[in-house]
């Protein structure tokens, strides 16, 4: 059984089905990774998927539709791997798969960066800057974005998450709200775990008590500092993340 499958519209893609879409540079897409042939925060990539292409092409593809797709590749593959569905149109999508994430160990130092992403809101293709900018950060892991006003809003293929002492710290600022992040939102919610949305500024970052990224591959990896001031990231902080992530149950699609 391959480790890779790559599939349009629930059927095996040919070069014909993929000679077209490697020149289009429209799109959008959602990633996650299944195990056990199961996926958390199903219902949020869901929504990512919908209110995307919604935007930009006018309609949804239905749920169901994007269901299928889903289930097609995961029973064609391992019972654990990445997943990534991308849609071109409001009946188009493409589904791959590859074998399953691994995140940095961490802890990682990030070097801020002036950066805008064009519609923040939704996880879009073309994005350059997310692979540019991390490897020209001599001397550090990533990239941390802000703002023109100095806003923190997340990093290269990360959110960010910050640390008070007391609460979980999200930055309020125009950006892409991932799905661990949301499922992370709804669990410390539920757990009672203090949260709040606030402008960050790197002005701000010596009187916080640590900082995660957090993508697909993890609800939280420690990071060290930010440019020259340094986060003592508490590992109690870190495996809060984690816990309230394991609350949040597998679902088949």
């Amino acid at each position: 059984m391959s480790d890779f499958v790559v599939q349009r519209n629930g059927r095996p893609a040919t070069v014909e089905d993929l000679a077209p879409l490697a020149f289009a540079g429209y799109a959008h897409f959602t990633a996650m990774q299944v195990r056990g042939r199961r996926i958390r925060g199903l219902d949020l990539h869901l929504d990512r998927l919908r209110s995307a292409s919604a935007e930009m092409f006018g309609r949804p593809v239905p749920d169901e539709a994007v269901l299928a797709c889903l289930r097609a590749a995961v029973k064609d593959g391992p019972e654990d791997v990445s997943l990534t569905a991308t849609v071109y149109s409001d009946d188009d999508v493409l589904v791959r798969t590859r074998p399953a994430a691994s995140p940095p160990a961490g802890p990682l130092a990030l070097t801020a960066v002036e950066y805008e992403r064009v519609l923040p809101e939704f996880k879009h293709v073309g994005e350059v800057a997310k692979t540019y900018y991390p490897r020209r950060a001599d001397g550090f892991d990533d990239v941390a974005f802000v703002d023109r006003r100095g806003h923190f809003t997340e990093a290269s293929i990360w959110n960010l998450a910050f640390w008070d002492g007391s609460a979980v710290v999200w930055p309020d600022a125009p950006m892409l709200k991932g799905t661990t992040m949301n499922i992370l939102r709804r669990r410390l919610d539920r757990l009672g775990v203090p949260q709040r949305s606030r402008v960050v500024t790197p002005a701000d970052l010596p009187s916080l008590r640590g900082a995660v990224v957090m993508n697909s591959w993890t609800p939280g990896v420690a990071v060290s500092r930010i440019d020259d001031v340094e986060l003592r990231t508490p590992e109690s902080f870190v495996k809060l993340l984690h816990d309230a992530y394991e609350e949040e149950p597998l679902v088949a699609p």
